[in-house]
């Protein structure tokens, strides 16, 4: 039963939303046509004060602390003013016990009837879906909070009573252990309904976010990627302003399979962007130009058809060459081509000394405080943590520039391993020993700065080379006929998030990986049942976010093997919000 089959007459809000105005959409209870099917009068987002003649009020909240303090707030807001309402708050997708204490200690707990709304998984197009936790990566990764495993263990469990059950399960990290075992206790637990359906899904695909942190941290290539880091998609959709626009308005664009010009380059290099809309606005202006020489009947045919569509399109394709002169600005003002340079070089291990001043300029320059931290994290990553001297001198050169509030921003990024800083000798101390016993003393000292040497060569390196991340080909990599996923990064770099689910569904098992899952330091786990037509279906679950860049990746391989992706991710993600998540700016 839904909430509003238990209220009548009320008017909605939706109260607050993450630092940045990145909220948790409403759920589907909201949109209009089931309001109107309970009585629901109004429909409004909470900015600063409730509509005095609102009443009785129903509030849908996020499950987080602020926002339930923010509800609080309204309530208060009324005693103080003497102001008598009936208050119903509808907590999605999970009512925490938290919730209730904050509502407690504000006093208004007795005033408030308190509902859960059950919203797992919001649909952003035919092949990705999002629960909307932007806190997640933050609340597990950082903060070690596990409420929201019962929420993925929850969508599993949904999408398994819809397409019947998955015939093989894979998965690595330990959310996605948790998650794992917690949905197949609650499969135990209750009878699903999928049981005895044909299963539509053969491979469910669980993965960490923190497996492949450089994935995300890397510059988006890919047109749907690039709109991401540009203007932020959110919820499937994205806002163009006048630059984009050529008008003094703004507007709000879907960005979907529906989208004619949109699902024909979402998944290319932006190299190949442009020539493909100049192509296609020729194609148009073609179709438009038929019109001379018709006679009376095909005119009337054609207005009645064909017209309305073309001129769809005609907007949709203006909108995105307008998309794209935005991006080639602002990416020319970022020296973007420099910097994308600089990230080729840290993955391929070339030239470090350089990128690090390179790194080192962009602080002193203020470029950006999100961009010189996303640089940092990369070097730390593919070098298996910095330096002492390098990490003390980056540091005290972004704290010198950003401000010294920055300081707890540091102390998150070394607790979840995005920016650390190497002991000398941290590894292969053991074989050092042995091996000592063996030689002179002197002949033990420079083994041992041989291995010190080879200490700071990261894990990231030694599964780059087990799976072949860094593509080797003869001359230019051809971005228009790519051959392999490593195109989503311009040819440098293969996502390693995508080649562990290549090699897994290739091997069929964990098989011959056991050396890289014990260089990622993960958990792998895998279980295998019928296998039939489904397959070929493979459901990749990513927990803690998931790039439009891997997903156009994994689109490619599915092309070249004959399988189909379907995203599920606890939200997308990019460079971006991963350091906006970690950043920490109160003193």
């Amino acid at each position: 039963m839904s909430p509003l089959d238990r209220v009548a007459n009320v008017s909605i809000l939706k109260v607050g939303g993450a630092a940045g105005g990145a909220g948790r959409p409403l759920p589907p209870l909201t949109a209009p046509w089931p309001l109107q099917q309970h009585e629901v009068d109004k429909l409004f987002k909470v900015e600063n004060r409730v509509p005095a003649r609102l009443c009785p009020l129903g509030l849908v909240v996020p499950g987080l602390v602020n926002e339930t303090l923010s509800s609080a707030d309204i309530i208060n807001a009324d005693k103080m003013s003497g102001r008598s309402r009936k208050y119903k708050i509808i907590f999605s997708p999970q009512k925490f016990y938290a919730c209730e204490m904050v509502l407690e200690e504000e006093g208004v707990l007795g005033d408030v009837t308190c509902d859960e709304w059950s919203f797992y998984l919001l649909p952003l197009d035919e092949d990705i879906i999002s629960m909307e936790l932007p806190e997640f990566f933050r609340d597990y990764f950082l903060e070690g909070d596990h409420r929201w495993i019962n929420s993925v263990a929850r969508a599993l469990q949904l999408l398994n009573s819809l397409y019947g059950p998955f015939s093989r399960a894979y998965g690595i990290g330990r959310c996605a252990k948790m998650s794992y075992e917690l949905w197949r206790d609650l499969e135990e637990e209750s009878d699903s309904d999928g049981q005895g359906r044909k299963p539509e899904i053969g491979t469910v695909f669980l993965m960490d976010r923190d497996t492949d942190y450089v994935t995300a941290l890397c510059s988006q290539v890919v047109y749907e990627g690039l709109l991401d880091d540009t203007f932020r998609i959110k919820c499937g959709s994205v806002d163009f302003g006048p630059d984009v626009t050529s008008s003094d308005k703004s507007i709000k664009v879907l960005l979907n399979s529906e989208d004619k010009v949109f699902s024909q380059i979402r998944n290319e290099h932006f190299s190949s962007v442009f020539g493909f809309l100049s192509q296609k606005s020729r194609n148009l202006q073609a179709q438009y130009d038929r019109r001379r020489g018709m006679d009376i009947k095909q005119m009337k045919n054609f207005v009645s058809q064909e017209l309305k569509g073309l001129k769809q399109e005609h907007r949709l394709l203006s909108l995105h060459i307008g998309a794209c002169e935005s991006i080639m600005k602002k990416k020319t003002k970022q020296d973007f081509q420099e910097m994308i340079k600089t990230e080729h070089a840290l993955l391929e291990g070339f030239d470090i000394r350089e990128s690090t001043s390179f790194i080192e300029e962009h602080i002193d320059r203020q470029v950006s405080p999100v961009e010189s931290l996303r640089l940092m994290c990369l070097l730390s990553i593919t070098e298996n943590g910095l330096v002492p001297k390098d990490y003390r001198s980056l540091k005290t050169q972004y704290l010198q520039s950003y401000g010294p509030e920055h300081l707890l921003t540091f102390h998150n990024l070394k607790r979840v391993g995005l920016l650390t800083e190497q002991s000398p000798g941290e590894t292969l101390t053991a074989v050092e020993s042995k091996v000592s016993k063996l030689v002179t003393d002197r002949a033990a000292g420079k083994i041992t700065d041989a291995f010190n040497s080879l200490a700071r060569k990261s894990n990231f390196r030694g599964i780059s080379k087990k799976l072949g991340l860094i593509p080797r080909v003869d001359g230019e990599y051809d971005l228009k006929m790519p051959r392999d996923m490593g195109y989503v990064f311009s040819g440098a770099y293969v996502p390693l998030s995508c080649k562990i689910i290549e090699q897994v569904l290739e091997r069929r098992s964990w098989q011959g990986l056991e050396e890289v899952v014990r260089l990622l330091n993960g958990t792998d786990g895998a279980e295998d049942g019928a296998a039939g037509d489904a397959q070929r279906v493979v459901l990749a679950v990513f927990l803690g976010g998931c790039s439009f860049s891997e997903m156009a990746a994994l689109r490619f391989l599915g092309k070249e093997k004959g399988y189909k992706f379907i995203f599920l991710t606890t939200a997308i993600t990019n460079s971006a919000r991963m350091m906006e998540a970690m950043i920490e700016t109160k003193a």
